[in-house]
């Protein structure tokens, strides 16, 4: 068997919008449910979300079997954890709080193998080798690997022309939320000198020829930044999706302190 190619990467790599859903209920189930609506790209939140290595394993296997890229979001750029999320089959990484073009090259150099970096060789313990049944893995994995480095502050988008021209660093992914709280907006991400930053910040990646990406559940705002070129965006998130539709309907059948209409 030969190693898969990372369609997602390719499809930034060309341009081609991605829209995705953002993943924080850590179940494998709900998972699966989400992998069948649509979108063309799901994050596995391990930052904000309850997911640890083995949610992680059990959430790429759930959706394995469907017509949409896994994203795992890592806790922090470690690069033993990275290592170990690469074995579990993750082949695209988001890594929160980048803040500098030293940091971005470091999480390249963790994703690739010698000699273009430093990961460590276990490929006959990995998922992502299928256990050394992709018999060209250790030679293919660099090229399908894709990082997707997370800016979100005011500092890290000050050096955003510097992070994005990092060898390897295939994606910019912006950050509102926390964009929003560095520049004391905390709550407000789409404050309009909050939109100022990203959407400068698009027109900055753009112009270093990487893709740009962000999450933004405002539909008519997300619209608004693929207007601008954003590649790859998030537009919700499970959730948020859960707690507004279950809100919705329980408002349909009662009246106040719990009692039924």
């Amino acid at each position: 068997m030969k190693t898969p190619p990372n369609i997602f990467k390719q499809a930034i790599a060309r341009g081609e919008r991605q829209v995705g859903l953002w993943l924080g209920l850590a179940t494998p189930y709900a998972a699966e449910l989400c992998a069948g609506s649509g979108f063309d790209w799901l994050v596995i939140d391990g930052e904000h979300a309850p997911n640890d290595l083995r949610t992680m394993l059990a959430t790429l296997q759930a959706v394995a079997p469907y017509p949409t890229h896994p994203v795992v979001r890592l806790p922090q750029g470690d690069a033993t954890l990275i290592k170990q999320v690469l074995e579990i089959g993750a082949t695209t990484l988001l890594v929160p709080m980048v803040e500098s073009a030293a940091m971005a090259r470091a999480l390249v150099s963790a994703m690739r193998y010698p000699p273009q970096g430093t990961r460590g060789v276990g490929s006959g313990l990995a998922r992502s080798s299928r256990w050394n049944r992709y018999e060209n893995y250790l030679h293919a994995a660099n090229e399908t690997t894709c990082l997707l480095a997370q800016v979100e502050t005011a500092d890290a988008l000050a050096q955003v022309d510097d992070i994005a021209a990092v060898d390897g660093v295939d994606g910019v992914f912006i950050g509102p939320a926390d964009l929003a709280a560095s520049m004391g907006y905390l709550g407000q991400a789409t404050h309009p000198e909050v939109r100022k930053a990203i959407e400068d910040g698009i027109a900055r990646i753009r112009r270093a020829g990487k893709a740009a990406g962000i999450l933004c559940v405002d539909e008519a705002l997300a619209h608004h930044y693929l207007d601008l070129g954003v590649t790859f965006i998030a537009v919700g998130i499970d959730t948020t999706l859960l707690a507004s539709a279950s809100r919705s309907l329980a408002a349909k059948f009662t009246i106040g302190n719990g009692q039924t209409r």
